[in-house]
């Protein structure tokens, strides 16, 4: 039987990576986002709420189950810990290191090797949270996918935004350079909603 506790976060990560591969699988793409279409769909077609609008939406509500997620999923309290330990090490290491205290520098280099097993332990404990999160955010993106305006619209409210400095853009055009006005307004939404959501549950950065 596989032991999920010691390759749990391996398993996550493949998982991960498979998800992310199936973005240029066209039929998953298409099936999965008609799917949320049935769900979403409505909104824009029957209550008339602007694309950009529910970008907004769904970026919100994924900034709350990706914090919340990560909340209950990474231990915060070990990884602050871990952090201000490793944090001092390099301190004492630096300063036995200037001084060329040879003894206490091969001291220092046995705890070494526990301290960046303890990082490493975190490292991987925040790949369950990544798949998690990732497995709940594909259809949503999919979603926007299908439902993006035809490259060249106008930018009309109903698939337009205006931007600092850009001023009104189609949301399927390019905000600057290759990123699309879409993923950025979607960025600017996720991130800032994300960081007022874990001010008020009080949850640690990543």
């Amino acid at each position: 039987m596989v032991d999920l506790k010691k390759h749990g976060p391996t398993i996550a990560l493949l998982f991960t990576m498979l998800v992310m591969l199936s973005y240029s699988v066209e039929w998953i793409r298409v099936t999965v986002g008609s799917a949320m279409d049935v769900v979403l769909g409505p909104f824009i077609d029957t209550l008339g709420v602007p694309f950009f609008v529910m970008i907004l939406i769904l970026s919100s509500i994924t900034g709350l189950y990706s914090s919340l997620v990560q909340k209950y999923t990474i231990d915060y309290e070990k990884m602050q810990e871990t952090q201000a330990k490793m944090k001092v090490f390099q301190k004492e290491f630096r300063e036995a290191q200037l001084s060329g205290d040879e003894k206490r520098i091969k001291k220092l280099q046995g705890r070494q090797e526990r301290m960046m097993q303890d990082q490493l332990d975190i490292s991987r404990q925040q790949f369950t949270p990544m798949a998690i999160i990732l497995v709940l955010s594909v259809p949503i993106f999919f979603w926007l996918l299908l439902r993006l305006p035809e490259i060249g619209a106008s930018p009309a409210i109903e698939t337009g935004i205006v931007l600092p400095f850009l001023g009104a853009v189609s949301l399927s055009g390019f905000a600057f350079w290759i990123v699309p006005a879409w993923i950025l307004w979607y960025m600017i939404c996720s991130l800032t909603i994300s960081q007022v959501i874990r001010k008020a549950l009080n949850i640690g950065g990543l």
